[in-house]
């Protein structure tokens, strides 16, 4: 735990970095969106659909979102729209709105974030994520034990006053509350989820259930000593799953196997792991991130050993995701409140030890150090591939894509940031 004044310092120091890099912003991104939220959202994620009016020069994307309130107020799982220009000659990076937090010719109200949709949520929204064969249902997880489903089109746009919280379907199976969070990309309706109870449950929420308010799990997998605090698919394999938790371990598993045990138990940290994400353009690649405050890729024909540790966060590892787009570029967030972007193609390239402490590593291509408070969450664009949107504790969500510069192939291995 941090004193009085190691907080009190590190607060100056934040205060006096976002200063900086808040100057900086024309010259590192193509466009930046600072929005505040009532209040603080745990979870963050684009929907799939982008929509682009002919005549307006804009498109409109949707973001969903959750409320993390005060105990008296009440919740909400959120849809938000986000307008941004498409015409390239309205985008002058060189101008940035300190008020609006906008940059990118963004200044006049050209873009912006509003929330559309709120549905009524038992207790804050830990994670929210859609089906991806039906992105209309989404499933959350909050301090209940259960999982709830809902299906967005069957809810009003503004929420009953009662504040009564009614999911489409209820999924029963853990004791505790969790994070760990994902659908199947290929099996439409399979849904997995790990929680602080150490289990893993499976559902399926496409079948029929005569009991909306406590369906019962196709499976429940235990192997953890400590809570679980993610899961997710293999993209490729569609049995295949990987957990981690706070018992250091990462463990692969086959929902087809009748013995419901772990086909990998490994050993991948130092400290408790917090994240997990399948390559999508590569069956077998990994990503785990931890509180040791690195990021492990992992070969999955050979989990012996990890591949390669990424170095460069200065507190834990809270989130990790690959590039939708580009089989080598991933993503990580800390509550360090940095969000950085890699490129695994430039492991192997060699960098003078002088470079390496005022750069970082020569795999680090880009830290967004726009946020003041620790990142909760992230999420690249499925549809414009260097667009990100991230989230902090103080309630500011950012919707930004960093110079073309600094990712095309010409460019230097200088990372572009000031910090």
């Amino acid at each position: 735990m941090f004193t009085a004044e190691e907080e009190e310092l590190e607060e100056k120091i934040g205060n006096e970095n976002y200063k900086i890099w808040k100057k900086n912003v024309p010259f590192l991104y193509d466009r930046m969106i600072a929005h505040a939220l009532e209040w603080p959202s745990l979870t963050v994620q684009w929907l799939p659909d982008k929509i682009t009016p002919p005549t307006k020069g804009q498109s409109e994307s949707r973001l969903v979102l959750g409320t993390h309130t005060s105990e008296s107020e009440q919740n909400y799982l959120m849809i938000a729209k986000v307008v941004m220009p498409e015409d390239d000659d309205e985008l002058d990076n060189r101008k940035y709105n300190e008020e609006t937090g906008e940059a990118g010719g963004y200044g006049h109200n050209k873009a912006k974030v509003e929330i559309v949709q709120r549905i009524n949520h038992d207790g804050e929204v830990n994670r929210a994520r859609y089906m991806p064969q039906n992105p209309c249902v989404i499933a959350t997880k909050g301090p209940s034990a259960h999982v709830f489903v809902f299906d967005y089109t069957k809810h009003p746009s503004q929420p009953a006053s009662s504040g009564v919280c009614r999911p489409d379907l209820r999924l029963a199976g853990h004791d505790t509350e969790g994070y760990g969070l994902c659908w199947n990309a290929t099996k439409a309706g399979r849904l997995l989820s790990g929680s602080n109870d150490s289990r893993i449950c499976v559902w399926d929420v496409e079948a029929n259930h005569p009991n909306k308010n406590a369906v019962i799990p196709l499976a429940t997998f235990q192997g953890h000593t400590a809570a679980v605090q993610d899961v997710a698919w293999s993209v490729h394999r569609p049995n295949t799953f990987g957990s981690v938790g706070d018992d250091m371990k990462l463990m692969i598993w086959d929902d087809s196997v009748g013995n419901k045990k772990p086909v990998h138990t490994i050993a991948a940290h130092d400290a408790e792991i917090n994240c997990l994400d399948f390559n999508p353009k590569s069956e077998n690649l990994l990503l785990t991130g931890s509180a040791d405050k690195t990021i492990a890729l992992w070969d999955l024909r050979n989990t012996s050993t990890k591949l390669f540790s990424f170095h460069s966060h200065q507190d834990e590892v809270t989130q990790v995701q690959w590039s939708r787009s580009r089989l080598e570029i991933f993503a990580s967030c800390s509550q360090d409140r940095r969000l950085c972007v890699w490129d695994i193609q430039r492991i192997e390239e060699v960098q003078g030890k002088d470079n390496y402490a005022e750069d970082g590593p020569p795999e680090l291509l880009f830290i967004h150090a726009g946020h003041t408070s620790r990142i909760s969450d992230f999420c690249w664009d499925p549809v414009d591939p260097w667009v990100i949107a991230s989230v902090a504790e103080d309630n500011i969500l950012h919707v930004w894509q960093m110079d073309e510069k600094i990712h095309s192939e010409d460019i230097s291995n200088e990372i572009l940031v000031v910090d």
